[in-house]
């Protein structure tokens, strides 16, 4: 029984670690002002994580392990009300109900994280914006929903805790099937939608081959998560009396596995770092494949203009009207370790620096002096002036 706890609080413990790393992490990227909604969620998803394991050993440590469930009819009409069993068992069966509304909302605030990250990681990108915000309104509403089920499920409340009469399966939440299935069914599918959102784009990306493996391997963790889902509700399903210790510590490993799933890509600036330091940046080099990604208005452009030579025209035989458009966006700087450069690759070191300058399209529409068309029959020219797109490697002071 003391491992168990010892092996909770381990792991709560390295859960805040991660936390801890990814704050310093994006503090460094983007600095606390340009925090998002997903840099709060987090700690907070941590903060409730620590109250999800404390009330998971008072369940064992306190309580004995004791809730309302695995009892005879005998058994419950005979048991004294001033008893410390009896106290024991509703204490027991109160925890149950407040540790499972914990452990849902840990896991929904890390996959809202999750979603909130994959939206800037996809913005501007076809197709997969649009799965982004159906990402949201499906958490909202699977949320809602097992949220609602596990305070709901058994009316009056009260019956959570009721020892005598049986208050029915519904009502003990250390085995009640409506709580393991409706927590685990939106959990698992959730988690399959979440995960289907970047591997497609991780597949489709011209990078290495080394590289589109390790990214790939990060992005699928969330396996991991539904494996432990699934361990969790077989186990309480078939502990027994012990349901109660068993399903509380696996809600801390599955919340703990969520945790770090949800971190790795963020903090996959400081792995490649220190692959790099072991030896193992091979992991992340983009061997096997150029990198190629654009963000919208980065556009391949080839000069479709005249020879030189072939123009027949002069400056008496046409009136010019020149338009200026800017085809892509300003100088662009894509910080190492940036959301987007965990896509780009970008350079190696520290600092690195991909620049895109500006590209002006000239536009000449040719006309006669007196309005009319041209005497070689062109109707005019155009002319595209393309500056080099180039990386610079910033070497360290």
């Amino acid at each position: 029984m003391a491992n168990t706890y010892a092996e909770s609080f381990a792991l709560l413990g390295l859960g805040l670690v991660f936390i801890l790393v990814r704050i310093y992490v994006r503090w460094t990227q983007v600095g606390p002002s340009n925090f998002q909604l997903d840099d709060y969620l987090m700690p907070l998803a941590g903060l409730v994580f620590a109250v999800e394991v404390s009330l998971a050993y008072l369940v064992g440590a306190k309580y004995n392990g004791l809730t309302n469930s695995y009892m005879t009819d005998e058994e419950r009409a005979t048991l004294d009300p001033d008893s410390q069993e009896y106290h024991n068992r509703v204490m027991g069966s109160k925890i149950q109900v407040a540790g499972w509304s914990l452990y849902v909302m840990v896991l929904w605030l890390i996959k809202f994280c999750l979603a909130i990250f994959y939206s800037r990681l996809t913005n501007g990108l076809s197709h997969l914006p649009a799965r982004v915000r159906l990402a949201y309104i499906l958490l909202g509403v699977t949320y809602l929903a097992v949220a609602l089920t596990i305070v709901l499920s058994c009316q009056p409340m009260q019956k959570f805790w009721q020892i005598s009469p049986n208050p029915g399966n519904t009502c003990q939440p250390t085995r009640s099937m409506a709580y393991v299935l409706v927590v685990m069914i939106p959990n698992v599918l959730t988690d399959l939608y979440l995960m289907s959102i970047p591997l497609p784009l991780l597949w489709t990306v011209r990078i290495g081959i080394r590289r589109k493996i390790t990214l790939m391997g990060l992005f699928s963790g969330a396996i991991f998560i539904i494996m432990a889902a699934i361990i969790r509700a077989v186990t309480i399903i078939t502990a027994g009396p012990d349901g109660a210790v068993s399903g509380s510590k696996w809600a801390c490993r599955e919340s703990f596995v969520s945790i770090i799933v949800a971190n790795l890509p963020i903090l996959q600036p400081l792995i490649r770092r220190g692959a790099s330091k072991l030896g193992l940046s091979g992991l992340f080099s983009n061997s096997g494949g150029p990198s190629d990604y654009r963000r919208p208005g980065d556009y391949p452009l080839a000069s479709h203009s005249q020879k030189p030579g072939t123009n027949t025209m002069t400056g008496a035989d046409r009136k010019r009207s020149r338009h200026r458009h800017s085809l892509t966006t300003a100088t662009q700087t894509a910080a190492w370790g940036s959301d987007e450069e965990i896509l780009v690759g970008g350079q190696d070191k520290a600092g690195g620096i991909r620049v895109t300058q500006e590209t002006v399209v000239e536009r000449e529409d040719a006309g006669n002096a007196n309005g009319g068309g041209s005497g070689s029959g062109q109707s005019g020219k155009e002319s595209i002036r393309m500056d080099d797109t180039w990386d610079a490697g910033m070497k360290r002071g």
